[in-house]
């Protein structure tokens, strides 16, 4: 029946029917096929180039905590014999909080509990950044209550001597 009607039109029509078939097999293949391959293409390089500035970044930040985690280590053989407790004790009272300090107790072979009562929150931060930057010792846990007072809380951190 198709070929019938085919062979029914004019050479002209057959070829001008021909031509626009072709033109929308084309038109299809690149709207189905071509088109979207591009599109997913581009979305995959953006992706990726995201992903390379996360690395970069993340690169970035490793590089970083090793410096840092290198420095508090060279830094925790300066602690002249001191336990963590005498260490906690001394560099808290000479890091001006101790008149907030209230107690001060083992928890472990290498953990300290330290209690603040009416601390200077800004003075409690830098008392325990430089704990670990000066002597590799962290904050495992830290529980900060609002005091009396702008910038004062009570506070009750662990402190772990770095592996």
């Amino acid at each position: 029946m198709i070929g019938a009607w085919w062979n029914g039109l004019a050479a002209q029509e057959r070829r001008v029917l021909a031509i626009g078939g072709v033109v929308a097999a084309l038109l299809l293949g690149w709207a189905l096929l071509w088109h979207p391959l591009v599109q997913r293409r581009a979305e995959l390089e953006r992706e990726l180039e995201r992903q390379r500035e996360e690395l970069a970044f993340v690169r970035t930040g490793a590089a970083e905590i090793a410096r840092r985690h290198a420095t508090g280590v060279q830094a925790g053989g300066q602690r002249a014999g001191k336990s963590l407790l005498a260490l906690a004790d001394a560099t808290a009272r000479s890091g001006g909080l101790g008149d907030a300090l209230k107690r001060v107790e083992p928890a472990g072979a290498k953990t300290v509990k330290v209690a603040f009562e009416s601390a200077r929150f800004d003075a409690l931060a830098g008392w325990i950044e430089a704990l670990a930057r000066s002597y590799g010792v962290e904050a495992t846990e830290l529980s900060v209550d609002r005091a009396d007072g702008i910038g004062i809380v009570n506070a009750r951190v662990t402190l772990q001597d770095a592996p």
